[in-house]
């Protein structure tokens, strides 16, 4: 069964491999045993039981909390040809038993339902009418009181699963869940603790980083802009901050979106079904925003605030890069921040224990932003693995930002506050340190200070940045509530005395994630328009990283395309064409750009260029045939052919140049040449006549190159 479960995966879904833990949770659950799988965000949890439900007979149950997550998976399966619905809450009752109905006819093979449904008696008797072979528990720690997402309505699958026929088998899968949340899942679904696989929590892809001391609005700004074609999210603690730096960020030019709780459904909805369409790059959100966001191609997730711990941080930011490329999880951070979570649990009015397990969590998350070893060594060992090695690409491993000593202004700042009383917040204490005449200054008689304009060198707007800096190191404190209060805690007093230097770095810039690539541009925007024509995000389509790997295989025929990684049948036939068509006019604008070796499976027929495959094609040109003739006949690109001639002319063998490039032409094509360069071939093609294709562009500069 694992043998055809490796050809579905190449059939489906285009991969010739499963990734790490996918084959072992695949194969137990083919024998029949109960599981849990533990992969991070992107390890590809779902292809754990989608494969499985097309070797199995009957329908695969998918037990999920997340119905935008559903219907995205679904639209996802029934692009590779794997037939699925799904019954939730959005659905009329008249829809709900029609599909219903559709599944006892045998035609779906996997069928989603939110863990809600478990409380109708009907709908329980109708799936006992059901052929269900296996479970999954998507989002299983749900299951656990411990976890951080608890949902009561969990606490039912194990009761239905008892009363379905034949004894289906359970998948319980999540991405964020302690050794505690672990051994709760287990003993709650019986799945025997030695059947639980874990690949470890770490995420190759991601550089997560930490900021603290800086001025968030402005640097969110600033790295926005910088990556305005990529899709981002940003998470903020309330709906305030998001409207506000939806507001600047829209002033920037930077095509934003927002999501939050004090939104009507339907602006909700809408604006997070423009985020997955591509039509808006940006989404500022509440953490209400991104359960069962499906997006791959997530480039960045920027939290402005301190989330409240650790397992809740590591999902969010974790929604970045789930198609495998390289992506950035950024936390800005301040002290202020600590007082708002600890308000916030405070207001929950949970019982004792629970309390004091949430305390507990928040100071986890705050070591983690105040760690100067590798961060993603830290996440690790939060979630329980013991031996970590520095992963070479977080802020703290590859900051090489020089520090300056600001010992002498630190303590300026911190006097400055004692002399005042340490009764106000960084904005008095700003305009006092600079000399402002404000109203509120002089009434209070701070205008008398010794400390009074001590730094009117610099702008009140750098002083409240520089307390910010102070406030995230623990030289100030601030006090709960609405309106802050800083003080002066006993690590500033000590820098007060002179027994303390302050070290500050540089600012971090901001970076850009991705290097511009024409090509792949071009891609983005055709992958979006077919989307568009047929309702589904463009990522259903084909990832980011399918298109990459197009960008580096540049496939010329129907054969090459099925090797780009996440080109499976269904798709090479439905839009290989197409692909292969945009790429080969831009090879043809750019004949510089370089291709990856091909690597075409031995089972098929091989089209790749061996290093006697340009002398094939030379004999057949020599014999009389027509380029396309030769491409037809050997399943190649005419401008493989093409490039094979001018590979033969560059190792001397002879050719009819007339017939290549008509003589006459040769005139019109120099004097193009001269007026726009020779770097790119569409500048000269424009200045050209329709009849001379690149070809004879190109046959030109081979020829010039070779008398």
């Amino acid at each position: 069964m694992l043998a055809k479960a490796t050809d579905d995966l190449r059939r489906y879904f285009g991969y010739d491999t499963f990734r790490k833990g996918q084959e072992e949770i695949i194969q137990l659950v083919l024998e029949g045993k109960d599981t849990a799988g533990i992969m991070p965000t992107g390890g590809g949890k779902s292809i754990c039981y989608q494969i499985p439900a097309m070797v199995l007979p009957g329908i695969t149950l998918v037990i999920s909390p997340l119905i935008s997550l559903m219907k995205d998976q679904v639209d996802a399966l029934k692009q590779v040809g794997i037939p699925a619905a799904y019954i939730n809450s959005s659905m009329s009752h008249g829809e709900i038993q029609q599909t219903m109905a559709e599944a006892r006819e045998g035609e779906y093979k996997l069928l989603y339902i939110a863990p809600e449904r478990l409380e109708s008696f009907s709908f329980l008797e109708e799936l006992k009418e059901l052929p269900v072979p296996l479970v999954a528990i998507d989002e299983a720690h749900c299951i656990s009181q411990w976890g951080h997402d608890f949902r009561p309505s969990y606490l039912r699958i194990q009761s239905m699963i008892g009363q379905l026929e034949g004894n289906p088998t359970i998948l319980a899968l999540t991405a964020t869940a302690t050794p505690e949340v672990r051994k709760d899942i287990c003993e709650s679904l019986d799945i025997p603790a030695e059947n639980t696989v874990i690949t470890g929590f770490a995420r190759d892809n991601l550089a997560f980083k930490v900021l603290k001391g800086e001025d968030r609005s402005s640097f969110i700004a600033q790295y926005a802009e910088k990556n305005k074609t990529e899709s981002g999210i940003i998470y903020a603690a309330t709906r305030k901050d998001v409207d506000q730096l939806y507001e600047r960020l829209q002033k920037k030019g930077v095509n934003a979106g927002r999501y939050h709780a004090g939104m009507s459904d339907r602006e909700r909805s809408e604006q997070q079904e423009r985020f997955l369409q591509d039509d808006v790059s940006v989404m500022v959100a509440t953490n209400a925003f991104g359960m069962g966001i499906n997006k791959s191609n997530v480039r960045y997730v920027i939290h402005y605030q301190l989330p409240k711990n650790m397992e809740s941080y590591y999902q969010e930011a974790g929604r970045a890069g789930r198609d495998g490329l390289d992506s950035e999880c950024l936390l800005l951070f301040s002290a202020q921040d600590v007082q708002i979570q600890r308000f916030l649990i405070e207001q929950q009015h949970l019982h004792a224990e629970r309390q004091r397990q949430e305390l507990l969590r928040l100071r986890q998350m705050v070591d983690y932003v105040h760690t100067e070893d590798c961060l993603q060594a830290a996440i690790l060992h939060y979630f329980g693995e013991s031996e970590t090695v520095p992963c070479g690409r977080c802020s703290n491993c590859t900051d090489d930002r020089k520090s300056v000593d600001v010992t002498r202004e630190a303590q300026m700042v911190l006097s400055c506050m004692i002399r005042m009383g340490e009764r106000f917040g960084k904005t008095v204490i700003a305009q006092v340190l600079t000399g402002s005449n404000n109203k509120k200054v002089r009434e209070m008689g701070f205008h008398e200070l010794s400390t009074y304009g001590i730094l009117k060198q610099q702008t009140t707007k750098d002083i409240s940045e520089f307390i910010d800096f102070l406030t995230s190191n623990d030289y100030i404190g601030v006090t709960p509530g609405p309106y802050p209060v800083l003080n002066v805690t006993s690590r500033g007093k000590e820098v007060l005395r002179g027994n303390e230097t302050v070290q500050r770095k540089e600012r971090m810039q901001a970076a850009q994630v991705v290097q511009d690539d024409e090509l792949f541009n071009h891609l983005r925007e055709l992958r979006k328009q077919i989307a568009a024509s047929e309702n589904v995000p463009p990522f259903v389509i084909f990832s980011d990283q399918t298109l990459q790997d197009m960008c580096a295989k540049l496939p010329q025929t129907a054969e090459e395309f099925l090797t780009v990684k996440g080109v499976g049948a269904q798709k090479q036939e439905r839009y290989g064409n197409v692909f292969i068509e945009a790429i080969s006019r831009f090879c043809e604008e750019h004949p510089d750009r370089e291709r990856k070796t091909m690597e075409v499976s031995t089972k098929k027929k091989p089209t790749q260029e061996t290093d006697a495959s340009h002398i094939v094609s030379y004999e057949m040109y020599k014999q009389g045939r027509s380029i396309q003739d030769i491409a037809k006949e050997r399943e190649l690109s005419p401008q493989t052919i093409e490039n094979h001639l001018f590979r033969c002319i560059n190792d001397g063998m002879e050719v009819n140049w007339e017939e290549l490039l008509p003589s006459q032409y040769e005139p019109l094509i120099e004097q193009a040449i001269e007026a726009v360069g020779a770097e790119k071939l569409k500048p000269i093609k424009e200045q050209l006549p329709d009849e001379i294709s690149y070809f004879m562009i190109k046959a030109y500069m081979v020829k010039k190159v070779n008398q």
